[in-house]
């Protein structure tokens, strides 16, 4: 996957992601587990998170 950005909605239980482009375009967007979170930037080439 080519993401450059992932924004990260933090919750107690659950995180929300939405996956962005080099152009700020939205590509993805995952609701996972905070395991599953932590798995899901195994493999992947991400430049910049923001979380909130």
């Amino acid at each position: 996957m080519n993401a450059t950005t992932v924004a990260v909605d933090l919750a107690k239980s659950v995180f929300q992601l939405a996956v962005a482009d080099e152009h700020w375009k939205i590509i993805e967007t995952q609701r996972l587990t905070r395991t599953q979170f932590e798995r899901w930037f195994l493999n992947r080439e991400v430049n910049l998170v923001i979380m909130g």
